[in-house]
C-alpha cells in the first residue's frame, strides 16, 4: 500500500479477540484522518493478517472458553493480573505469530504505531528493544489494566479513567507517559441524529424503546433475561442486536414470542450509534467499547453476564459513576421497564444527568495525543 505523497502514516494494530479492540482501532483511524488531512492510517488485526488460517481457530477457542467456562478465564485473568508477559511467552508470540511484523513496519514505514490490543503492543515493544525507533502508543480498551498491557517501551499510554492511570503509575510507568483520553469511539457517536428518520429507517414506533446488545459475537444472556424483557413487549419496544451470531438470530426469529410488532431482531449493523440515539435504555454485556459508546450517547445502561476480569471492572466503574447498574435479578429489569412505561420523564432526566456528568469529566483527545507524539 503506497502512502499519499507528503502524508504521515499511522499503523494501528489490533486483534480479533472480541470486536471492541478493532472497533477502537477504526474509530481512532477515522478520528485521526478527520483531524488532520495529512495523516494516512492503516488498521490491521495483526494475527489474522499474518496467519489467516490459524488465527480464526485460536479466536474460536478463546470464544468457547469465555462462553463455556468463564470462571476458568477469570482465574487465569486474576492469576496473571500484575504480571507482564514473561520473556519466553513474548518470544513464542514473536516466533510463531508475529515474526513478519518488522517487515510490515519496514514496508509501510509509519511515523507512529498505535496498538489497541496487548499482544501487538508486546510485539512492537520487543522490536523497539531491538532498535525500532518509531513511537509506540497503546490504547487500553477497558476500564482496568491487566499486566499484559504494561511495557516500558510504550511511549504513550491512552487510558479510560484516572483510576487506570493510577494503576499504571503504581506499576512504575512515568506520569508523563499516560494520558486520560477515554476509549476512542467513532465520531458518529458524538453526533445527534434525527430520531424520526431513524424510526422510519428501522420501522420503529415512537414509544419507550430498549436496545439489547450482545457484543460483536451476539452473546445474549440466558433465556430468562430475554423472557423477562419480552414479557413487556405490548408496552415497550425492543431492538435486539445479535452481531454476527446467526444461530441466535435464527432461533429468536423462529420463536413466536419475538414475532411481535414491537420487536426488531437485527444481525450485525453499522448503525449502533443511531439505535442508541433512538433508544431509552441499553441492556448489554459490559464490554469496554460498548460501554464507551453508550457513555458517548449518555444512554442509561443495564449490564448482564460480565466476563470475570475486565468486564467485571467495567461494571464496577459504570455503576460507581452512576451511568448504569448490573442486572442482579428480574426486579432490576422490572423496575426499569416500569419506569419507562409510567415515569418516562424520569428516564429522560437520567439521560440528561449522564450527559452532564460525561461533559464534566476532563480528558485529552486520542488523536491529538498521537499527533503530539509524532511531532
Amino acid at each position: 500500500m503506497d502512502a499519499g505523497q507528503g502524508k504521515k502514516r499511522v499503523l494501528i494494530l489490533s486483534e480479533g479477540f472480541g470486536a471492541g479492540h478493532t472497533q477502537a482501532a477504526y474509530a481512532l483511524a477515522v478520528s485521526l484522518e478527520k483531524r488532520c488531512t495529512t495523516i494516512e492510517t492503516r488498521v490491521l488485526e495483526l494475527g489474522s493478517f499474518l496467519h489467516p488460517t490459524i488465527a480464526p481457530w485460536i479466536i474460536q477457542a478463546y470464544k468457547k472458553t469465555l462462553t463455556t467456562n468463564p470462571k476458568l478465564y477469570g482465574r487465569l485473568y486474576r492469576s496473571q493480573y500484575k504480571k507482564s508477559l514473561n520473556p519466553l511467552t513474548q518470544l513464542a508470540l514473536h516466533r510463531i505469530f508475529y515474526a513478519q511484523t518488522a517487515e510490515i513496519i519496514q514496508n509501510w514505514a509509519p511515523q507512529a504505531i498505535v496498538c489497541t490490543h496487548p499482544f501487538p503492543s508486546v510485539v512492537v515493544s520487543r522490536l523497539k528493544r531491538a532498535g525500532l525507533a518509531i513511537p509506540l502508543c497503546t490504547v487500553i480498551t477497558d476500564y482496568d489494566v491487566h499486566g499484559t498491557w504494561v511495557s516500558r517501551e510504550v511511549n504513550k499510554y491512552m487510558v479510560s479513567t484516572e483510576d487506570v492511570k493510577n494503576k499504571l503509575l503504581g506499576r512504575g510507568i512515568p506520569a508523563a507517559q499516560v494520558e486520560i483520553t477515554g476509549i476512542p469511539v467513532h465520531p458518529s457517536f458524538r453526533v445527534a441524529h434525527d430520531k424520526a428518520i431513524i424510526r422510519q429507517q428501522f420501522q420503529l414506533a415512537a414509544m419507550p424503546t430498549v436496545l439489547v446488545m450482545g457484543g460483536g459475537w451476539g452473546l445474549i444472556g440466558g433465556d430468562s433475561l430475554s423472557e423477562h424483557l419480552v414479557a413487556w413487549r405490548d408496552r415497550v419496544q425492543f431492538i435486539f442486536c445479535l452481531g454476527n451470531n446467526a444461530k441466535i438470530l435464527a432461533k429468536l426469529s423462529a420463536d413466536e414470542r419475538y414475532q411481535h410488532p414491537n420487536i426488531r431482531l437485527l444481525g450485525f449493523t453499522p448503525d449502533i450509534d443511531k439505535l442508541m440515539e433512538v433508544s431509552d435504555l441499553l441492556v448489554t454485556k459490559p464490554g469496554g467499547m460498548t460501554c464507551s459508546e453508550g457513555l458517548a450517547k449518555s444512554i442509561p445502561m443495564l449490564f448482564y453476564d460480565p466476563i470475570p476480569g475486565q468486564e467485571e471492572e467495567n461494571v464496577h466503574y459504570f455503576t460507581e459513576k452512576g451511568f448504569g447498574e448490573p442486572i442482579r435479578s428480574a426486579d432490576t429489569i422490572s423496575n426499569w421497564l416500569s419506569m419507562l412505561v409510567s415515569r418516562y420523564t424520569d428516564v429522560q432526566a437520567r439521560r440528561v444527568w449522564n450527559y452532564r456528568q460525561r461533559m464534566n469529566t476532563p480528558s485529552a483527545d486520542c488523536s491529538e495525543v498521537i499527533l503530539q507524539v509524532m511531532g
